[in-house]
């Protein structure tokens, strides 16, 4: 069940939405100013706000514009409620960060196809940024491979000299020495590239090969 948070001063504007949208099968929480609306949608974190613009603590535009740059609320589409009809207001509004915009009154159906298009919308962004992490984690995975496999067979190379060396009658110690350094040189390129990957903020993906990508770990 979506869960839709109502923000309006005016309690009858309130039950209004409350009792069509609750009729439609969704929860609904309510807020009656913009500080408690606020607070409700960091607590709550809503599929969907309807905000009405003109409340008398803090605008709807103010609420609107906190709520859309905090990054634990910046993916809730925030729809805008309100008897202003200039062409400036709405530009206001949509600027501030709405996702659209309801004319007082409205009908039922209006509503409703403004409400379904916003949950929509927000339901295929949120699944387009599960497939691009869940395509940066496979590129990392591939990158690491790639970046790894040749100082970890230098490690196991190094590893079977050093055995093969102690076994001997006599030990060259020049010789451990020289597998060492291999070891030491192998150590520090698997810490440089998980220090790169580490270090990245923005991932940029190249080929790797056929449908296979991975992290440019230069370009990041």
């Amino acid at each position: 069940m979506k869960k839709i948070l109502v923000i309006d001063d005016l309690p009858e504007n309130v039950f209004m939405l409350q009792d069509r949208l609750e009729h439609e099968g969704f929860d609904v929480i309510t807020a009656y100013d913009g500080k408690s609306g606020m607070e409700k949608a960091f607590q709550e974190h809503p599929d969907l706000i309807l905000l009405d613009v003109m409340m008398p603590d803090i605008t709807g535009i103010e609420v609107c514009k906190t709520l859309v740059t905090d990054q634990k609320t910046a993916d809730i589409p925030i729809i805008l409620v309100t008897a202003k009809s200039g062409a400036e207001d709405t530009r206001e509004g949509l600027e501030a960060g709405a996702f659209d915009y309801i004319k007082k009154p409205f009908n039922r159906i209006e509503l409703l196809a403004r409400v379904n298009s916003a949950l929509k919308l927000s339901e295929a962004n949120k699944l387009l940024l599960d497939i691009e992490k869940r395509n940066t984690f496979i590129a990392t995975v591939v990158t690491a491979n790639h970046k790894i496999k040749q100082p970890l067979t230098l490690l196991s190379l190094s590893s079977a000299a050093i055995k093969r060396e102690l076994s001997k009658d006599e030990i060259s110690r020049e010789a451990l020495l020289n597998r060492l350094k291999y070891i030491e040189t192998a150590v520090k390129e698997i810490t440089d590239v998980l220090d790169q990957l580490n270090s990245i903020k923005d991932p940029v993906l190249a080929d790797y090969t056929k449908n296979v990508k991975m992290i440019n770990v230069d370009n990041s």
